[in-house]
């Protein structure tokens, strides 16, 4: 049990303050970067650091819920998606950067967050833990769809960052179904979308 705790705080302290790698390239790295003006710089930014602390959010989630599961095909399978995540994380934090923006200065308190939850929905069984991730993947998909909607048409950089995070989440929600996942109640969905948008309000600004 001291070896996970050590192990777990080893990846919270990398997710949340060391530089995320990536084994895939980053979608629309090889594009000429697009004429954006200061306004659409900052709003792409903002959208860049919602995305970034999402990611943040998940690997919490991921740590959570594989720590608490009995499962050993359970914990392979959020391990990978975790690894999925890693990249979204590098890919946006790549992004930002790039746009002249920052990070959530409120990074290591979604973490924590997150990581309670994911332990919490863990603790109600494998359907259940499984019926979160994929109430959780679809959720974001439907903020990066959102997203694109709200993102300069001509910053096909950014754009394509936000597309293959798109497509990778969905392959997520459809593994936790495979594996055995259960609806949730509406009234849980309901909190997930109010807390969800608590964090993304917040984190746009801050």
């Amino acid at each position: 049990m001291l070896d996970q705790l050590i192990i777990g705080f080893d990846k919270a302290l990398r997710t949340v303050f060391a530089p995320a790698g990536t084994v895939r390239p980053v979608p629309g790295g090889d594009l000429p970067e697009a004429e954006l003006s200061d306004e659409e710089k900052r709003r792409a930014a903002s959208l860049m650091r919602v995305n970034h602390c999402g990611e943040i959010c998940a690997q919490a989630l991921y740590q959570g819920q594989a720590m608490m599961s009995r499962d050993e095909g359970i914990k392979r399978a959020l391990e990978g998606a975790a690894q999925e995540e890693t990249e979204h994380l590098a890919w946006t934090e790549r992004r930002i950067a790039e746009l002249g923006g920052r990070k959530s200065l409120l990074n290591p308190l979604w973490y924590g967050g997150s990581l309670a939850i994911g332990m919490l929905a863990a603790k109600f069984g494998d359907g259940v833990n499984l019926g979160f991730l994929a109430e959780t993947e679809r959720q974001v998909e439907a903020h990066l769809k959102s997203h694109l909607d709200r993102l300069p048409e001509h910053d096909l950089r950014t754009r394509e960052i936000v597309v293959q995070m798109k497509v990778d989440e969905a392959a997520h929600a459809d593994t936790a179904l495979r594996l055995g996942a259960v609806e949730l109640p509406g009234v849980v969905k309901a909190a997930m979308k109010a807390s969800s948008r608590v964090m993304t309000g917040v984190a746009y600004w801050v």
